[in-house]
């Protein structure tokens, strides 16, 4: 029998403490444009703590500091919410906001770190990633925020969303490049169904209700499962003020898609929507791996495949497809095309249901149909790839890809600088670090510029 909690082990397995070092070995050369921090955020409880589920565990955030050529610092730290010391996120005033896990995500906007987890608020960071605390833009955000926004690469605007299991199920925010919130909306229509990324385009927001839905009598702490009565939907809506009011909601087939890669506007005026998606035997191993139950997946990722998603707003259809038989999951590309049609795409491909294969890194020409492979070695998991544009350049590959690897054969991690236009070659820089980091959620590269 398997009872053992799979996110407390292996390469998931939480770390005590926290630490910081100084003047990191380098193998190769650090880019000297590559100035600034890769932060990654995780699940990684207290020792003693075993929560119910992976997402219920204390956030934790990781950064590597890189400095013309150096690797300065690695530093880690929990993110110091009222959750880390045990508060109830559920009080008789209803859930408190600033109870958040805070270790799903962390981005930058407007000039400050946010550690995201979508029930709460964000929790602010420093630049030396210890905790401010919560934000809420100012008093104007007073809902809790997705661990997935999309800053518009065009205007610098940021757009996010509420959902709840209770009405209001789904409101979408839009916050100014400088951070202050400019217009909130109810979404007509949402039902209660998990909604944990979404999608931009030029002139719409992109909404998934796939068919995990609310249920009370899930009792992980994260009240949500497979409903076979839940209707499978996307929802279009147009960009701007009374946008949600003209949603509208496209049925298709039964499934869930936990991430988004990007969405578009094609030459047709078709929206075009791509990502990873599972059926209902793909999405309970998963769920059992994440909650630790019998009859799981050896990955935390089961039967999870590339999909596309073309709707024909004239025509009032949707049309589906499968793009690829790996089974993926995080997906990413250069943020500089968000909403606009990309060519290059990222993705961590897992072994089998049974855990056999290598994890690998994937890298989809669009244009082509071909694909490239980074296969790891056995014991090694690379994280989600960042894709960081290299200065003076134009073109949607140029640049690097900075991925971290937990190696269980050295219990040790590594930051990865890949070329990003061609995943064949070696690194372009390792830098060790000094212990192994556990697998990790999302993160970001965020230049000194920036903060």
């Amino acid at each position: 029998m398997m009872t053992s909690k799979p996110y407390l082990t292996g390469h998931y397995a939480p770390v005590a403490d926290e630490i910081t070092a100084t003047e990191l070995t380098v193998e190769g050369t650090v880019p000297t444009e590559l100035t600034g921090r890769l932060i990654r955020n995780s699940h990684n409880p207290k020792p003693g703590i075993t929560p119910a589920h992976w997402f219920k565990g204390s956030g934790m955030v990781h950064g590597i500091r890189l400095n013309q050529g150096r690797a300065e610092w690695y530093r880690n730290r929990w993110v110091h919410t009222p959750a880390l010391d045990g508060a109830p996120y559920m009080t008789d005033r209803g859930p408190d906001l600033t109870v958040s896990t805070a270790g799903t995500h962390v981005i930058e906007h407007g000039g400050r770190l946010l550690a995201l987890s979508e029930a709460a608020l964000p929790f602010e960071l420093t630049a030396d990633l210890e905790t401010v605390g919560p934000y809420d833009f100012g008093g104007k955000l007073t809902s809790a925020m997705t661990a997935h926004p999309k800053e518009d690469p065009v205007t610098g605007e940021l757009h996010f969303f509420a959902s709840s299991p209770f009405p209001p199920f789904l409101i979408h925010h839009v916050a100014s490049a400088d951070g202050q919130v400019l217009d909130s909306q109810e979404v007509p229509g949402a039902s209660a169904a998990l909604k944990h990324d979404f999608a931009i385009t030029e002139s719409y927001v992109i909404f998934l209700e796939g068919s995990v839905t609310f249920d009370p009598a899930e009792h992980s702490g994260i009240p949500y499962s497979w409903s076979d009565a839940q209707a499978t939907r996307i929802g279009v809506m147009p960009r701007g003020a009374g946008g949600a009011r003209r949603i509208r909601w496209f049925e298709i087939a039964q499934g869930y898609g936990m991430h988004f890669a990007n969405a578009y506007e094609d030459a047709s005026g078709r929206i075009v929507v791509e990502g990873p998606a599972v059926g209902r035997e793909g999405w309970q191993r998963s769920w059992n791996w994440w909650v630790g139950a019998e009859d799981r997946g050896a990955e935390p990722n089961s039967g999870s495949r590339s999909r596309r998603w073309t709707v024909d707003l004239a025509a009032g259809t949707v049309r589906e497809q499968q793009t690829d038989d790996l089974t993926v999951e995080f997906p990413t590309i250069n943020d500089n095309f968000t909403g606009s049609e990309h060519r290059y795409q990222y993705a961590l491909s897992f072994p089998d249901d049974l855990g056999i294969g290598n994890h690998t890194l994937v890298k989809y020409d669009r244009t082509t149909g071909g694909r490239q492979l980074l296969p790891f070695g056995t014991g090694q998991l690379p994280s989600e790839a960042v894709f960081v544009q290299a200065d003076g350049t134009t073109g949607e590959d140029e640049g690097y890809l900075l991925t971290l690897v937990s190696d269980l054969n050295a219990d040790a991690s590594k930051l990865l600088v890949l070329d990003a236009s061609d995943l064949t070659v070696p690194p372009i820089a390792t830098v060790h670090l000094p212990r192994r980091v556990p697998a990790m959620i999302h993160g970001s590269w965020i230049p000194d510029a920036a903060l």
